[in-house]
């Protein structure tokens, strides 16, 4: 009998990336790679590579737990995934990290850039509409674990520091910043006051290369001697920050391991994010088929770059498996120690039936899994680190310190390639948008942004 050249796993629904219309799609599985096939009515039939590593992709099922919803949901499920946004009843998943845009304008015009922002898009929030939005995602979490406030350039914006005093003065756990660093580089008094927000306070700073050509491509300018004043300064106050990647395939994807071994060299730095491009935005040129990377490629490269991690140190997280990755290393007397390999993952899930080899203990249990979680910030894991790894053989638990712990995250968003709208339930990284709803990061830019919305209105009428 005839036989398909690959092995069907699973079904799903996603979007066609031409119509962002809602279609049926498989997962297959096809030379030792995961593929999602799908068709269009009207576009007709496309293949997207969603993973390079079959063996991890089906490993994430077993990374899941039961589902933290918010207090507060902001809108009903009427038309269906994902155009209810947000957050509708149907979403699996409170915020472990809430991005806050008080602007939409940037003192750099990046061609990545998912929101278009540049020095005359748009226009800055009011401090009333930003407290307002900040007053939302408190009513939604209570306490709010991470916020992150964002842009465009939020350095640029005239009463940027009446935004962070009104943030602090909220049940906020954790405050970060998201910056492209020149306002940090330039300015060693706005650095000083950025440090009187510690604790829980940390800089979250654009970071894609080493080379000039290949931050022209990526942003638009020159900033080779940016970022390092930039991280000079930071240095400086011992200021906590997280070196963020925006990852292209042949662009900077052979600095993975480079980027890491500056950032363990850095006092200030505790820890990279990877972040493969998500399609959105001005990427006009950018060929999904040659040009994207996804999750799996990544983490193979990280451990193919920096070989002091192996496979044990890069796990799912049981937040979001489809879209994150973590792994933890404490860097002592110029050694790096990677952490995750003594974790057990059965101590990560609630709904593991496997036993738990700390003895049973429900507190160990709880801080396991809020290490391994978005919403959680170095500072805070310290905490739980130094509870979980007394118990563990070879490690000197009170050498967890702060400024000796270091993470990595790979954080891939959805598009409309590899929409999966059981992963999208999941998400957990969202947005407070200038309606005061909460709405996860991947649909925002899919569907909720100024430029979007006429599209999503029309997809609904045709919805119903």
């Amino acid at each position: 009998m005839p036989v398909r050249k690959y092995t069907y796993y699973d079904f799903t629904l996603s979007l066609c990336p031409e119509c962002l219309r809602r279609v049926d799609a498989k997962i297959v599985f096809e030379n030792d790679k995961v593929y999602m096939l799908k068709r269009c009515p009207e576009h007709g039939t496309s293949k997207v590579l969603i993973a390079d590593d079959v063996e991890y992709y089906k490993n994430i099922r077993n990374y899941n737990k039961p589902s933290e919803t918010p207090y507060t949901f902001n809108t009903k499920t009427h038309y269906g995934c994902p155009y209810d946004c947000g957050l509708c009843p149907d979403h699996e998943q409170h915020s472990c990290l809430t991005v806050l845009e008080v602007t939409d304008r940037c003192n750099l015009t990046c061609p990545t850039c998912y929101a278009g922002s540049s020095p005359h898009y748009g226009r800055h929030r009011t401090l009333d509409e930003v407290k307002k939005m900040l007053d939302t995602i408190v009513k939604n979490e209570k306490e709010p674990d991470v916020v992150q406030i964002s842009g465009g350039e939020p350095t640029i914006h005239p009463q940027f520091f009446e935004i962070l005093d009104y943030a602090k003065s909220l049940p906020i756990r954790h405050l970060m910043l998201n910056t492209n660093g020149i306002k940090i580089a330039k300015d060693k008094d706005f650095v000083a006051r950025l440090k009187s927000y510690t604790p829980d306070f940390e800089i979250y700073l654009q970071f894609d290369s080493f080379k000039e050509e290949v931050l022209q491509q990526m942003r638009g300018a020159k900033l080779t001697e940016i970022r390092k004043q930039a991280i000079a300064n930071l240095n400086e106050v011992n200021l906590s920050t997280t070196l963020v990647v925006t990852l292209q395939k042949g662009q900077n994807d052979d600095e993975i391991g480079q980027i890491i071994e500056y950032a363990l060299q850095q006092k200030c730095v505790r820890g990279v994010t990877f972040q493969p491009t998500q399609i959105a935005g001005r990427l006009e040129n950018f060929n999904p088929e040659t040009d994207r990377l996804t999750l799996t490629e990544v983490r193979r490269k990280i451990l193919e770059q920096a070989p002091v991690f192996n496979g044990d140190d890069l796990i799912p997280v049981p937040c979001n498996p489809d879209a994150l990755v973590m792994g933890y290393a404490l860097k002592l007397d110029g050694e790096v120690f990677p952490l995750t390999r003594y974790v057990n993952p059965a101590d990560l899930l609630d709904n593991s039936k496997n036993t738990i080899v700390y003895e049973q203990d429900e507190q160990l249990h709880g801080k396991m899994i809020e290490l391994f979680s978005t919403g959680n910030s170095v500072e805070v894991a310290e905490e739980n680190l130094k509870s979980i790894m007394c118990c563990l053989p070879n490690i000197d638990a009170p050498n967890l310190g702060y400024d000796n712990l270091f993470r990595i995250i790979i954080m891939q968003f959805i598009d409309a390639y590899n929409f999966d709208v059981r992963a999208i339930k999941k998400s957990c990284v969202h947005i407070v948008d200038k309606d005061y709803k909460i709405i996860p990061f991947e649909t925002m830019n899919l569907f909720y942004r100024d430029d979007k919305k006429k599209r999503l209105e029309e997809l609904k009428k045709e919805s119903v």
